[in-house]
């Protein structure tokens, strides 16, 4: 029976690490670019206000974490949302910077334009989300 006792430690110590390791993907970039506004702290339904127009900077954008949104603003007035989790392996991108939207875990670069992929390990694009501008507000679609 201490054989069936080291193959349970052993996959219980592999369930704990792949968990670990997964948990990890998902870690705070800490970038000034992230938006904190009362909007992050809802669930990301449809006509939920993210933030207003003058909040998302030209030639860049605001990442809100907890719907998991980037909208960005590639020239004045044009207003875009892209999913802000990472094609590569599912990390929420962490800043907006140089008209590119960045993935701290592998440093994939995503166009603030379309969404493109700039730079790998990433080879699909960031989908695009529907948001809807009403006035200075940006709202989920």
């Amino acid at each position: 029976m201490t054989m069936g006792s080291t193959r349970r430690t052993v996959l219980a110590t592999g369930a704990a690490g792949t968990a670990a390791l997964l948990v990890g993907c998902g870690g705070d970039g800490g970038d000034s670019q992230e938006e904190t506004s009362p909007g992050d702290a809802g669930t990301g339904g449809a006509g939920e206000e993210l933030t207003t127009t003058a909040d998302i900077p030209v030639g860049g954008g605001r990442i809100f974490k907890d719907q998991k949104v980037v909208v960005t603003q590639p020239q004045e007035g044009d207003f875009k949302a892209f999913s802000a989790v990472c094609t590569h392996q599912g990390c929420i991108v962490s800043s907006v910077s140089d008209e590119t939207i960045d993935c701290a875990c592998h440093g994939s670069k995503f166009k603030i334009t379309d969404g493109a992929v700039v730079q790998g390990p990433a080879t699909e694009p960031l989908p695009a989300e529907e948001i809807k501008v009403a006035g200075n507000s940006i709202q989920l679609a």
